[in-house]
């Protein structure tokens, strides 16, 4: 089912660059991951555009989201860069801090009860979690090096069946960075995932089942 409209209206109104068709099979994959009965997990929170459709469909299933993000914006965020935001500056320390951005977000929409907010360095926050997830959804840093790391750390943690999503898949590197795409390219070629779909720049997969 759709996202109801005022969860729509909220993750409109949210800071993100997250476009809708992609939104909306976010929380596609989300429904469907939630029947699993297990937790849904975010790498990369930002100000919780995207958290929103998570929360809103864990909250349906009676699971919980479990977003990830050291809020100090990721490398194309900063000063100088395209996508710096001047407004998520704290100008107490000089650093970008989308915290307090993402709370209010969770907020206004009415999901804090349904969601959990790691807030550190995505390998570490990994090399603690110990249980199963029913979606794993890749979205932090767009460098080789914090790519790996989140499908490293997190990709192993999901459970057969369960779905591992990825965000901003440019095939052409004329589009975009290449790191999510060789993500990708490396989820599939290892044998343990399946293509569910693709809208526009992100990719739905799902672990295979172990064979009985």
């Amino acid at each position: 089912m759709p996202p109801k409209p005022e969860i729509l209206a909220a993750f409109e109104a949210a800071k993100g660059f997250m476009p809708l068709d992609e939104g909306l099979a976010l929380h596609a994959a989300a429904e469907e991951a939630a029947r699993l009965a297990l937790p849904l997990l975010e790498v990369g929170t930002y100000c919780g555009r995207s958290t929103i459709l998570l929360a809103a469909a864990a909250r349906e299933a009676g699971v919980t989201a479990v977003t990830v993000d050291h809020h100090r914006g990721s490398e194309e965020q900063q000063p100088g860069w395209e996508y710096h935001d001047a407004s998520l500056v704290d100008e107490a320390v000089g650093r970008m801090d989308t915290l307090p951005a993402f709370r209010r977000t969770l907020h206004q929409a009415g999901l804090e009860e349904h969601v959990v907010a790691i807030v550190g360095r995505s390998p570490l926050a990994a090399s603690l979690w110990a249980a199963p997830l029913g979606l794993v959804f890749i979205d932090g840093g767009h460098t080789d090096e914090h790519a790996t790391a989140d499908y490293e750390g997190w990709a192993p943690h999901l459970a057969p069946g369960g779905l591992l999503v990825i965000h901003d898949v440019f095939p052409d590197p004329a589009d975009g960075g290449q790191a999510p795409y060789r993500v990708y390219r490396r989820a599939l070629e290892s044998g343990e995932f399946t293509e569910v779909s693709v809208t526009r720049s992100l990719r739905v997969l799902r672990r295979v089942p172990v064979a009985a």
